[in-house]
């Protein structure tokens, strides 16, 4: 749509909405500002904001309704952004924004849980608030700004104001966002309301994966002591009960088993053939919430100029390329965080000893408003308190041994919760000008906060990869002297995360000399490779960068190094990516081009099935019924009988993709996820070997045939009560609904061995794999080259830019997405102003 105004005329409802907005800014709307002016105007002929505006931004679109910023000062680029970002997300952000203050009780009451999941998980409203008010206090926030450098302050503040001036608008008339527009909770924002949201994407890989257990840490009232057996001592029976613990392992939303999760290949120029290195980049993260992406491009002429994508409310790009530059991430296996057991002061069990002396630990009150059912409000107060540690946090639902009591209690230390200079390290990397810059930035900062890096530039024939960044410095002797019995019972639970004896200080994490902050490992202690055939990671550590160069040697926290087999994702994605360079695989010539890429990525190949299917068929499929009366998945009671004749025939049929017309794929995604619980040395033939790591484990074992029938019967068990025939094309029961219509869609989850990622939640039976509430999969997908004059990006943002059912880019984005049609975004001046689509306006106050 173009909007224009004839020289002398304005439409009434213009009139109208510039005096509620200048009635709104009166009132003191939060804007920092006087009111508003705005400026609709032609494609050709964009207005000129006047010059003693304090912020101004032209917001051009293309297709797809992807905003490319373009401003004269750092204030106006921010404050473009922020109004675009809430033109397109407005409920979803104001939401975000009671959630990082706070109130989300008050406005939603205490019981109901977040409406989309993100880094924090689902929690109850109560504990978000309790945990975002005691982790992001004052002197916290203080901290976070004064570390940042003056043009992203600069930046924050364009873009709350900007922000506040659509919460303007859209109060003031219009339709958009009929879902909020008129809701208490939709209220302006400041520049704090900006940085709590920043420094919470800081945490994602520590204290969010903990929030209920630190919302939750309150001091047990003091006991009166009991007497102790003299020929047993109170430390030697409490050590060997936590050597015996049973513990619920906790579900960590980021760096978990599965959990979200990402692909990425940086192919040199022995790969591609020519002069320019290929970036791809695929983070498989949250289709709905705070934390999923936004895709922009930010301009000021001749200091800044970069596209690509951030989260929502967050106003510096996180992966994407500038005219010199390109990068992504997936997140890493590093671990973040760490726990001290501490020993409490006798008779006083919010004070702990250290060295022989009691330390007190800081309390904090905090008073939470309550909504309640009947509309009344109420208010619940807790105290909770910090260590020096970091926060107390309460184990005690993964074990009640681990509860804080009279004599114990436990202190969480995020390596981030720390660590200011994050969104300085982006920012940098947003201007950088060659990749010898980028790494120069990251070596640094060493910032990066939990994921790993691959980067690109023009005029190198190497790319980069490299897991540098914020990361927990515990030596080998302090891992054997310092772990508490209890820390050694929960290795299995938390591999590889330090639990250590919070009483002494030869426990404290280490400083190298070159740390960029107290307790942080130093970048020469941390993993990286440049190479000129490819590097990549499908967030396995850093140890396969490259399977012809493994690396090792680097701390055990960073990952293991050839101990552990990686996942049939990671073996897919290092298949592709050799597949490309010898020209071994079906897109022709070898070479890594942005057409056999695109292709590449798309192309839904299950690892498993092309390994084991054949394995599979003479043993599951032998012409007789199988008996199985409970689903070894869920345990539910099936069977006893389940005839498997129709789905042998029709898995003997499929292709052995994901593809949306592939018939059968689902019958394969609900065996494996059954066979795959089938211990390693049971179901392989060849078990894992760290020689040949893209091709073991391999073969299946024919002793575990049992096994295998049941998995087989229970999956078409699961098939039949969907209600979906076992030849259903994969895009009947894999889709996004938009605008009250299902879009087929394909890959599936990573468990299985596919690299083109669309994980649901939801169970086949109770809907399909629809991608509707809370899954994760495919999201901002770049390919990106540096021809001689130009930039070449082509891009998909798979859930489509605004989430607003009444706009045009609510599904659009998504549904090319689901035909391939990849997005040859344009960067350039010329480029933008000759998209099809291409429409201009300008805002400024």
């Amino acid at each position: 749509m173009r909007l224009s105004i004839r020289r002398g005329v304005v439409p009434p409802s213009l009139l109208a909405l510039a005096a509620a907005a200048a009635l709104t800014a009166c009132g003191g709307g939060g804007g920092g500002g006087n009111g508003f002016v705005f400026f609709p105007s032609s494609p050709s002929t964009p207005t000129n904001p006047p010059a003693e505006a304090t912020y101004k931004a032209e917001i051009r679109r293309t297709s797809m309704g992807v905003p490319h910023i373009k401003a004269d000062s750092w204030p106006g680029v921010g404050y473009g952004y922020g109004y675009a970002q809430a033109e397109d997300d407005l409920c979803t952000m104001a939401d975000s924004f009671l959630t990082y203050r706070g109130e989300r009780s008050q406005y939603f009451g205490a019981d109901a849980k977040l409406v989309a999941s993100s880094t924090i998980g689902l929690p109850k409203n109560i504990d978000s608030d309790f945990f975002h008010r005691h982790v992001i206090s004052a002197d916290v926030l203080q901290k976070m700004i004064d570390a940042q450098p003056d043009n992203l302050k600069k930046l924050v503040v364009g873009f709350a104001a900007g922000y506040n001036r659509y919460v303007r608008e859209v109060k003031a008339g219009g339709t958009a966002h009929a879902a909020c527009r008129n809701e208490a909770w939709v209220q302006p924002i400041t520049a704090d309301d900006i940085y709590r949201r920043m420094y919470a994407a800081n945490l994602a890989g520590g204290y969010s994966n903990f929030l209920a257990n630190i919302a939750n840490a309150t001091a047990p009232a003091v006991v009166a002591p009991t007497k102790v057996s003299a020929d047993r001592p109170a430390h030697r029976k409490a050590a060997t009960q936590m050597a015996a613990l049973k513990l619920e392992e906790p579900e960590l939303q980021v760096g978990g088993h599965e959990g979200v999760g990402s692909n990425m290949i940086g192919f040199g120029t022995a790969a591609t053939g020519d002069s320019s290195p290929l970036l791809f980049g695929n983070p498989h993260w949250y289709w709905r919430g705070p934390d999923r992406f936004y895709q922009a491009q930010l301009t000021i002429p001749g200091e800044l100029n970069i596209s690509g994508t951030s989260f929502l409310g967050i106003p510096v790009i996180l992966i994407g390329f500038n005219d010199n530059i390109a990068w992504s991430h997936t997140v890493s296996t590093a671990r973040r965080f760490g726990f001290f057991e501490l020993k409490l002061a006798a008779g006083d069990t919010t004070s702990y000893m250290r060295d022989g002396a009691a330390v007190k630990m800081q309390p904090s009150t905090i008073t939470v408003k309550v909504k309640g059912t009947d509309g009344a409000m109420t208010q619940v107060t807790r105290t909770l308190y910090k260590s020096e540690y970091g926060p107390m946090v309460n184990l005690a639902p993964m074990n009640s041994a681990l509860a804080w009591s009279q004599t114990t209690a436990f202190a969480m230390r995020d390596i981030n919760g720390e660590n200011f200079r994050t969104f300085r390290n982006w920012l940098r990397w947003n201007q950088a000008k060659s990749l010898d810059e980028f790494i120069a930035i990251q070596r640094e900062e060493t910032a990066i906060p939990w994921v790993n890096t691959v980067a690109v530039g023009r005029g190198s024939a190497k790319a980069w990869y490299a897991d540098i960044g914020a990361v927990p410095n515990v030596s080998p002797a302090q891992v054997t002297d310092c772990t508490t019995p209890a820390g050694a019972s929960m290795q299995a639970a938390l591999p590889r995360v330090p639990i250590f004896d919070g009483s002494r200080s030869a426990c404290d994490w280490q400083t190298d000399a070159d740390s960029a902050q107290k307790g942080a490992i130093g970048a020469s202690r941390m993993p990286s490779l440049l190479r000129d055939d490819y590097v990549a990671n499908m967030n396995d550590s850093y140890w396969l960068a490259n399977p012809k160069a493994p690396m090792t040697g680097f701390p055990p926290i960073m990952g293991p190094a050839g101990s552990d087999p990686v996942s049939f994702r990671t073996r897919m994605g290092n298949v592709l990516a050799q597949g490309r360079i010898d020209g071994s695989d079906s897109y022709g010539a070898k070479g890594a081009t942005p057409d056999t890429v695109k292709r590449m990525v798309l192309n839904s190949r299950v690892l498993t099935a092309e390994l084991f299917k054949a394995d599979v068929l003479p043993i599951v499929c032998d012409g007789t019924p199988i008996a199985v009366t409970k689903d070894p998945l869920t345990t539910e009671a099936i069977g006893p009988s389940v005839d498997v004749g129709a789905a042998c025939t029709a898995l003997t049929a499929w292709d052995g993709t994901g593809v949306t017309g592939a018939k059968g794929a689902h019958l394969w995604d609900e065996f494996w996820n059954r066979a795959s619980q089938i211990p390693a040395a049971s179901l392989y033939t060849v078990p894992f070997d760290p020689a040949d790591p893209i091709h073991t484990p391999r073969g299946l074992n024919s002793a575990a045939s049992t096994q295998l029938r049941e998995a087989f019967g229970a999956a078409v068990a699961r098939v039949q009560a969907s209600g979906y025939a076992v030849d259903a094309p994969r895009g009947d029961y894999l889709f996004a609904t938009r605008g009250g219509k299902k879009i087929p869609l394909y890959g599936g989850c990573g468990g299985p061995g596919y690299f083109t990622i669309a994980c649901s939640e939801n169970r086949l039976d109770k809907g399909g794999y629809a991608m509707d509430g809370n899954p994760n999969g495919n999201s901002y997908m770049q390919v990106v080259r540096f021809p001689d004059g130009g930039v070449e990006a082509h891009t998909f943002l798979t859930f489509s830019l605004s989430d607003d059912p009444a706009s045009a880019h609510n599904g659009d984005y998504t549904r090319a997405y689901s035909e391939g049609k990849w997005l040859k975004v344009p960067f350039s001046e010329p480029e933008i102003k000759a998209d099809a689509n291409y429409t201009s306006k300008s805002v400024a106050e």
